[in-house]
Order: C-alpha cells, then sequence, then structure tokens
C-alpha cells in the first residue's frame, strides 16, 4: 500500500457555504462584536433542536463549564467528583474556582462515569455537593442512573455534553439531563464555530446571570458599575454566523459519523478487537469518533512513560502504539484515547474511586496510581481514535482498516 496523498485526519471541521453567508452579514451589517443576530439566532436554534428552555452563547465550552461551577457554588476546598477518563477542560473550571477534583472510574459499557463508582465516592466522601460527567467520543453516560444518585445525595449535576451534540439518552438529547448543561463548538467538533460553547438551562434567572457574568458582570446603570466579579466570555457574532451556518447540517454529519463507525465495525470484525461501546436500547450516539479497543490476549507488550511509548511486535498481536504509529506513516491520524485524569501528573494525589477500590491512589508512583485494575486505566492502555473524518471517503476507509489489519 501506499501513503495517502492527501493526509486522512481524525476530525476536521465540514463546511457547507452557509456560514460565509452569516459571517458575511456580520461584516456588512457591522455586528462583529458579541451582540447580533447570529448569536441571537444560533440560541434559538440550539434551544429548540436540544429541547432547553435557553441556551447562552459563549466564547468556549471550557467558558461555559468554569461558569457552571460558579453557578454549583464551587468554593476553594469543595471536593468536586469528576468523569476520569475525559479532556482537561472538565476538569480545569472545578480547580479555577479553588475545587478539588475527585475522578471517578468508568465501566467498559459506555467507557463514561460508573455509576457504582460514584455511588462508591458518596460513601467515601459524603459531603460532595456536585458531580461533573462527561459524554465520552460523542456517546451518553448512564445519564438517568448517575442523575438519580446525585438527587439521592442532594448533589448538583454539571453534565459536560460537548462530545456529545446530536446524541439521546432513552429519546432525550443530552445537555439537558445536568443542573446545567454544556456543549462545544471547537475545531474539531461535530458541529463547529471553530471555537465557541453553550450554557444550557431551563431556568432563566441561570441563564441571565451566566449572560451577566459573561460580559464583565456590567450592572443596569448609566455607566459601567460592577458589584460582582465578571468575565469576558461572550461568543462573537462572528463565531455565532459559523455554529448558525453549520446547525441545519447535524443530522447530516451524525449520519457520516454513523456509516464510518458502522463500516469499522464491519471491517474488524475478524480481528480481536471491539469498537467503542453503547447501550443500543437506551441510547443513540452521535459517533463523534470511532474507537478501537483490544482485546487482552491480543496485547503486544506494550510501556508508556509519560512522554514516550514502546512496543514488542508479536505476530497476530498488536497494541495502540504500533497501530498510531503505522497509520502515521501512511500519512492518517489517529489518536491515544483521552489518558485518564487521575493519571496525569498535575493530578496524580487527587483521590481516584473505583467501585471495589479504597478511594485513593496508593501511592504517588506513576504505576500504582495508573494500575490496570482500573476500567480507565486499561481502555487507555488498549483504545485508541481511528481517522473519523466525515470527508474520508469510503476508498480511503477501505484502507485504513487494510493497515490495522497489517498491525496483526
Amino acid at each position: 500500500m501506499k501513503p495517502f496523498e492527501k493526509k486522512v485526519w481524525l476530525a476536521t471541521p465540514t463546511m457547507h457555504g452557509d456560514e460565509l453567508a452569516y459571517i458575511k452579514e456580520a461584516y456588512e451589517t457591522n455586528w462583529m462584536s458579541t451582540v447580533g443576530k447570529n448569536i441571537n439566532e444560533a440560541e434559538r436554534i440550539v434551544a429548540e433542536m436540544i429541547g432547553v428552555q435557553h441556551a447562552v452563547a459563549l466564547s468556549s465550552g471550557t467558558a461555559a463549564l468554569h461558569l457552571s461551577m460558579k453557578l454549583a457554588s464551587i468554593k476553594p476546598g469543595d471536593k468536586v467528583f469528576c468523569s476520569d477518563m475525559t479532556f482537561a477542560a472538565t476538569v480545569n473550571p472545578i480547580v479555577y474556582e479553588g475545587g478539588l477534583p475527585v475522578f471517578i472510574d468508568g465501566e467498559y459499557d459506555t467507557w463514561n462515569m460508573d455509576p457504582a463508582s460514584l455511588e462508591k465516592a458518596f460513601e467515601l466522601y459524603p459531603d460532595v455537593k456536585t458531580v461533573v460527567v462527561a459524554n465520552l467520543y460523542g456517546t451518553p453516560a448512564k445519564l438517568d442512573e448517575i442523575r438519580a444518585i446525585c438527587d439521592a445525595h442532594g448533589a448538583s449535576l454539571i453534565e459536560d455534553a460537548a462530545e456529545s451534540l446530536g446524541a439521546t439518552y432513552k429519546g432525550k438529547q443530552t445537555g439537558t439531563f445536568g443542573d446545567y448543561n454544556v456543549i462545544s463548538f471547537n475545531g474539531n467538533k461535530i458541529i463547529t464555530g471553530s471555537s465557541g460553547g453553550m450554557l444550557l438551562t431551563d431556568d432563566i434567572d441561570v441563564a441571565n446571570r451566566v449572560r451577566k457574568w459573561s460580559t464583565q458582570s456590567r450592572e443596569n446603570a448609566p455607566w459601567y458599575q460592577h458589584e460582582e466579579l465578571g468575565y469576558n466570555y461572550r461568543m462573537s457574532n462572528v463565531i455565532a454566523g459559523v455554529v448558525r451556518g453549520q446547525l441545519p447540517y447535524l443530522a447530516e454529519h451524525i449520519a457520516q459519523k454513523k456509516a464510518i463507525y458502522e463500516r469499522y465495525r464491519e471491517g474488524f470484525k475478524d480481528l480481536p478487537v471491539t469498537m467503542n461501546p453503547f447501550t443500543a436500547d437506551t441510547m443513540e450516539p452521535n459517533y463523534w469518533l470511532s474507537c478501537l479497543l483490544i482485546d487482552k490476549d491480543a496485547m503486544c507488550k506494550q510501556v508508556r512513560s509519560d512522554n514516550e511509548a514502546a512496543y514488542i511486535k508479536e505476530a497476530g498481536k498488536s497494541c495502540p502504539t504500533e497501530i498510531l504509529e503505522t497509520l502515521a506513516s501512511y500519512n492518517a491520524e489517529g489518536r491515544p484515547i483521552w489518558k485518564p485524569m487521575h493519571m496525569q501528573p498535575i493530578f496524580r494525589m487527587h483521590p481516584f474511586v473505583m467501585a471495589d477500590g479504597d478511594g485513593r491512589c496508593r501511592t504517588n508512583a506513576y504505576i500504582d496510581c495508573g494500575k490496570a485494575d482500573s476500567v480507565n486505566a486499561d481502555i487507555f492502555h488498549r483504545g485508541l481514535c481511528l481517522p473519523s473524518d466525515n470527508k474520508m471517503t469510503e476508498t480511503e476507509q477501505t484502507q485504513v482498516i487494510e493497515i490495522v489489519k497489517s498491525c496483526f
């Protein structure tokens, strides 16, 4: 096989032309700041599409998460339960407010937060009042179970649906299960604005507080009056034009991503691997990224430090490092699974809860805190993200499948 002449990407923006028309509208009408028709329309469309009363357009999903932490009244020293396998943006806003993340292990059914581990965490830390759950790679967590556990313990739920826009759980859109809900329009998301995000809520008072905080907390006065801390977090009307132009294509993008996922699943049916899972009777992912998990007995020897990896090639076996290096040699982009937060240098000394664990890392040694008896460490060890760009042709995907097969 020859390398791809044009790089096959993990996930890139898919533009349609409507976006440019709305950007031009913002330019020609001179609404280039953080007010304008594009913002209003993007908020209206998202609220109607997802089924919430209010959507507040912000500069990023991270900004929406940060303001969610403020809404949850996190104070310095407060412990906050958080998904362990996620992007750092899920966790960092907890620390912005002085909170202490406590990481919750995942489960194999969805790769998301394990309800049993969350229940264990409340046994260990009964005073915790905030839970942050992320829907990994576009697949919903077991949101009704997690919601019920939060309600039983009087805790607020923040749903990080940054990766799952358009996915449904029991017929209900993600981004509606939390007390505060977040979506993202980052450049590689299924709907993009190049940047941007939204906070979703049914509470008008919450929406108004977020709008105020995101515009430097200016009071209703003839001059610039400020009585509380504010932020420069409002979405630009130009960025909102991109989002507004993208939104009508959400169903089309999901259908394209689903087709990619199904072709991979069919193509790998004879390999000792499985695709990123979901429970088909309760959820429909948005298939943002197609991921692969190698069977335990088909793993060649692989070791990783904080910034390097090595493996020993073995016939009939492979590992994520080998597959990713081979894809790269053919000019195709894959990625490791998100490295769990409890294995990250910045967070290694934070508590990490498994359903059958003691609720803390046993030492500060990498191999102990990241030991594979946790579900998330195991998925990280054996998993990888495949090229999932919805502009990838079937011919290109067929070659990607053959490349992966060659590693075994």
